[in-house]
């Protein structure tokens, strides 16, 4: 065996035991007649000693030619530490080396290996199996591990069998890009990879796996950003013979289960709130319930004055920021600027200050005076000592607007506890919505979705107003699940797609083989995916996804350490019939 023991698990006990290690070479510290290495593998790091009066002359020289991150293999005996090291599981003891084989040498690493590293993210993606042996990395795929583990084992639990489902598929129009794949043996004609199971686990509920789930990878060609990735990891699940309420309750235990088996944290009935209520209370549909700071509509208590830019808006809102009357006006002013950045759109901001003597003192004091700006903090919820930031314009546009500031201020703040976690149900989402431009109506979530039977009556007079049976998952800001009740039977789902604007034939043509399986007896059914790299980052406290991917893409969707995408040769394309046209 090339070690009897890992790096990470001798300890004062295993004294005066003869042990074998291999690993990598930390770093050495040469005093001329002693010479101590640090041993590192997965599991820890343990010291090894090489003593010039107890340690063979050859074994000596040997260690003192080791540098970073040589593999190595040595046997030797437990001893006592005489310096302990407190901050390691290793620290009571070291190595006395009796025999060392370096198994291979290393050119020096372009950065180094340490969880506090110097190296940027350009050169550690370039080089990312070296990335990998570092702590935060290295822990970080390990929490994966765990977090996919507890999944497979609480839904396994439930009765949930895992599927495959195929990656050569038929390209279908979902939202985002597809990315597609020539097939040789069919000349001109291309598969596409799945931007999500959809249509197969739906089969599957018609082939009778009433609760289906599987860790899949995903695709989708469209432009990155920190927590997203063009190939990705969804949990995807189905169930048959459900209503709405049984796949919360199911997915609501999956979420408690994880947080209490990871983080050690017992979490009461997840919130509901409907797409409305998130939408006007906190200007998007995931929002972070951690801290308050909901929005207050002004119409009725700021327009109709003479400040002719809050009477020209349609909606005028703010929000109380605590604790922040002490700000300095270049404090504001740097607030200002960050609204009116092109990333947020806002084109000023009015503000509050909210006196601990109960007074207030604006902005816009030329407009309002101490009764308005006192209407403007009971519309907000402000206290003593709370700044109100107030914008306006279009509706829409201002609350996602607000909704941006709303969070960098809860950032500043210290707000965004890392280890807090408030997970809550957005509900009763819009079924449809409408292009600005084409007018043409487009699912808010996808075509195979289902309408409130209640809201049915709709589709032909308001189409707009049609409630979804659609549900998504929200943790700490994000949107780490969503999924919807299906349309089960063929005559709806033409009905949609009608709504959509597909003719009879090119729904056919698309999804033909759907609506032919619903004629045999689909069941209700109903489903929901997380996204398991977010779900994951946010479990360990962060914010990005990428280091918890064993091997990302950059932001311009490159693998910087393969060097992919890449040209082919020309053979392969013209076994393909592919011609290029770059021009």
């Amino acid at each position: 065996m090339y070690r009897s023991h890992t790096c990470g698990e001798l300890n004062a006990s295993h004294i005066n035991t003869e042990v074998t290690l291999a690993g990598w070479v930390q770093k050495s510290r040469d005093k001329g007649f002693m010479n101590w290495v640090d041993l590192r593998d997965r599991y820890g790091i343990t010291q090894l000693i090489f003593d010039e009066s107890r340690t063979d002359k050859a074994v000596f020289e040997l260690a003192k030619t080791l540098g970073r991150e040589f593999v190595i293999q040595v046997k030797g005996t437990v001893i006592e530490r005489e310096a302990k090291n407190k901050n390691i599981p290793t620290g009571d003891i070291e190595i006395l080396v009796s025999e060392l084989h370096i198994l291979n040498a290393a050119v020096t690493p372009p950065f180094t290996i340490e969880d506090e590293t110097d190296g940027g993210e350009d050169i550690r993606m370039k080089y990312r199996y070296l990335d990998i042996r570092r702590n935060p990395v290295k822990n970080a795929l390990l929490f994966r591990h765990k977090v996919a583990m507890e999944v497979r084992k609480y839904l396994s639990d439930q009765d949930f069998c895992e599927i495959e489902t195929p990656y050569l598929i038929k390209s279908t129009p979902e939202g985002a890009r597809d990315f597609v794949v020539p097939s040789r043996m069919n000349e001109g004609q291309f598969y596409a990879l799945p931007q999500s199971p959809q249509t197969f686990k739906q089969l599957l509920m018609v082939g009778g796996m009433d609760k289906y789930f599987q860790i899949v990878k995903c695709f989708r060609d469209e432009d990155l950003r920190a927590d997203r990735q063009p190939e990705f990891t969804q949990i995807d699940c189905e169930m048959a013979f459900v209503e709405q309420e049984d796949i919360l309750n199911v997915f609501e235990g999956l979420t408690r289960h994880l947080l209490k088996e990871l983080k050690g944290i017992t979490v009461d009935k997840f919130p509901r709130m409907t797409y409305e209520h998130a939408m006007k209370t906190y200007g998007n549909d995931k929002p972070d319930i951690r801290f308050g700071m909901e929005f207050g509509e002004l119409n009725a208590v700021a327009q109709h004055k003479e400040f002719g830019v809050f009477n020209s808006a349609e909606l005028v809102v703010g929000i109380a920021a605590p604790g922040c009357a002490s700000y300095t006006r270049k404090e504001i002013d740097a607030l200002i600027d960050w609204v009116k950045r092109p990333q947020v759109g806002a084109s000023g901001m009015v503000y509050v200050k909210c006196e601990e003597d109960g007074s207030f003192k604006s902005s816009v004091d030329k407009f309002y005076d101490q009764t308005d700006l006192a209407n403007w903090a009971k519309a907000t919820g402000a206290k003593a000592g709370d700044m109100i930031f107030v914008l306006s314009g279009p509706a829409h546009k201002t609350r996602a607007q607000l909704s941006a500031l709303r969070m960098e201020l809860a950032t500043r703040l210290g707000l965004r506890n890392p280890e807090e976690f408030a997970p809550l149900w957005v509900v009763d989402f819009p079924l449809l919505e409408q292009d600005e431009e084409s007018g043409r109506w487009h699912a808010m979530h996808h075509p195979f979705t289902s309408p409130k039977p209640e809201d049915m009556q709709l589709l032909a007079t308001d189409p707009g107003k049609v409630r979804a049976n659609a549900y998504d998952m929200v943790l700490n800001g994000n949107e780490i699940g969503g999924g919807s009740i299906r349309i089960h039977d063929k005559a709806t789902q033409q009905l949609m797609f009608n709504y959509l604007g597909f003719t009879e034939a090119e729904a056919y043509n698309q999804f033909g083989f759907l609506m032919d399986a619903f004629q045999f007896g689909a069941p209700p059914h109903g489903g929901l995916a997380f996204g398991l790299d977010r779900l994951v980052a946010i479990l360990g406290g962060q914010e990005t996804i990428r280091d918890f991917i064993a091997f990302p893409k950059n932001n311009s969707g490159r693998d910087v350490m393969i060097d992919a995408p890449s040209a082919i040769d020309k053979a392969q394309l013209d076994e393909l019939h592919i011609k290029l046209n770059l021009s």
